[in-house]
């Protein structure tokens, strides 16, 4: 029992190696590390390591290196399409996940080298292949940035056509 006192669900975990099966991104974009507390398409809680070695942190800022704000968002919408693609299951055929808009995004705190970023997001809804989702960045548990972002899920021969 957990301390609302329902029974404690089994909350899934990506490490690295799940992450690049869920996205199609690599590095220098590939902006989560681990997921973790996924639950369903519902929730989860992506990790993005910020070190100094960043590429954008050569020209933003050189001498005050401050991660992108968007670069931010990003890594919310990674998090949020790893949890769509992973509740589709181990034996998904691959999938992409493209950006539909961002809404309400609002910046409060500056990223900076050596930060441990957790982008937490909430499905707000879902129809068919398109998703909503709530998500906040935190470092130390202090919020950095929110948005509402929405995507949708495509099969890449339907891209191409």
């Amino acid at each position: 029992m957990n301390e609302s006192g329902g029974a404690k669900k089994d909350l899934a975990t990506a490490d690295i190696m799940r992450v690049l099966q869920l996205l199609p991104h690599r590095y220098p974009f590939l902006l989560v590390d681990r997921i973790f507390d996924m639950v369903r398409d519902e929730s989860a809680v992506g990790v993005k390591n910020v070190t100094i070695n960043e590429p954008f942190f050569q020209g933003h800022f050189p001498n005050f290196p401050v991660m992108p704000g968007v670069l931010i968002i990003e890594g919310l919408a990674q998090t949020a399409g790893a949890l769509c693609v992973n509740n589709l299951g181990e034996t998904y055929k691959p999938q992409l996940v493209y950006f539909m808009g961002i809404d309400g995004a609002k910046f409060r705190k500056p990223v900076l080298p050596g930060d441990q970023l957790h982008y937490h997001v909430k499905k707000i809804r879902s129809r068919g292949r398109a998703w909503r989702f709530y998500g906040e960045a935190k470092v130390n548990g202090q919020l950095v940035a929110e948005a509402e972002i929405s995507a949708m899920i495509l099969d890449p021969d339907d891209v191409k056509k």
